[in-house]
């Protein structure tokens, strides 16, 4: 009776021992490479959601009310959509404060803090740029606060999130060896964004940002804005115009018309795929030769 009782143990699945809720995408696809199956992800938002306005469902408090670790990118970007999840789906374990709320963006040197705020600028974040991201270089510093999160709640599986992060940290080196010599010849150049998604990208790159569609962060462009950027293009032979994917493409593509600089839609997550396809895809749209 004994042997069969360990054969039946043995046979049961093996459950994670922590559930993960992570804001978006890009943090999922850390937390799975880092945790290697021995943890339960459930992300969020989706890759095509706007990352500031997500909308909310049922399900998404069904999450949070079950997970041991909410992951957040954190510097404002989702103030607007999880604070009202958190209330409702009344787990104490992942409020700000606890051990299994973990806001990223403290771990990231965040750009553009502006120095007062007003409602004349637009919807500014206070915090700076949230969108650190798209910066490859920061990836493997999420990792590591990622995998010491884990090794901290989940000490039996130690070993496996520190051999995990060994293997992605020196992967990771070597396509960022290779995403630096592809943006190389790019360097000192100029682009117009709809939207002010992908400076530490750019900057990471030495290319500059010259305009945005918007004529303020979260403002629709307006008809005089949108000829003064085409003038803008034309003027400074301005080769690009990186428009994301969750905002609308028609101004971008009717300024690329009007201009002659070249529009190209620009993921702002992981859509398909793993982490690094999802840079190959960003590095070869923006630097083309």
């Amino acid at each position: 009776m004994k042997k069969i009782f360990l054969a039946l143990l043995c046979s049961l699945p093996m459950f994670a021992s922590v559930h993960v809720a992570a804001a978006y995408p890009y943090i999922g696809e850390l937390v799975k490479t880092v945790a290697g199956g021995k943890v339960e992800v459930s992300v969020i938002a989706t890759a095509s959601s706007d990352p500031h306005f997500v909308m909310p469902r049922p399900s998404y408090i069904g999450v949070l009310h079950s997970t041991d670790l909410l992951i957040l990118n954190g510097g404002g970007l989702e103030i607007g959509w999880i604070p009202p999840l958190l209330a409702q789906a009344n787990n104490a374990k992942i409020i700000q404060g606890s051990e299994g709320y973990l806001d990223l963006s403290k771990y990231v040197k965040m750009i553009e803090k502006p120095a007062s705020l007003s409602r004349s600028q637009g919807d500014v974040h206070g915090e700076g740029n949230p969108h650190y991201a798209l910066d490859p270089h920061i990836m493997p510093i999420l990792a590591k606060v990622i995998m010491l999160k884990l090794s901290a709640m989940d000490p039996s599986n130690k070993n496996v999130y520190h051999s995990n992060y060994d293997a992605f940290a020196k992967h990771w080196s070597e396509k960022l060896i290779q995403w630096d010599a592809e943006m190389a010849p790019c360097r000192n150049t100029q682009v117009v964004q709809y939207h002010e998604l992908f400076n530490y990208f750019f900057a990471r790159y030495g290319i500059r940002t010259a305009a945005t569609i918007e004529p303020l962060p979260g403002i629709s462009p307006s008809s005089k804005h949108t000829m003064e950027v085409i003038s803008q293009i034309r003027t400074d032979k301005i080769p690009l115009i990186a428009q994301d994917d969750y905002h609308e493409p028609k101004t971008a593509l009717f300024i690329a018309e009007k201009s002659g600089a070249k529009a190209v839609i620009l993921a702002h997550d992981v859509r398909t795929g793993s982490l690094d396809k999802w840079f190959d895809t960003v590095v070869a749209q923006t630097c083309q030769r």
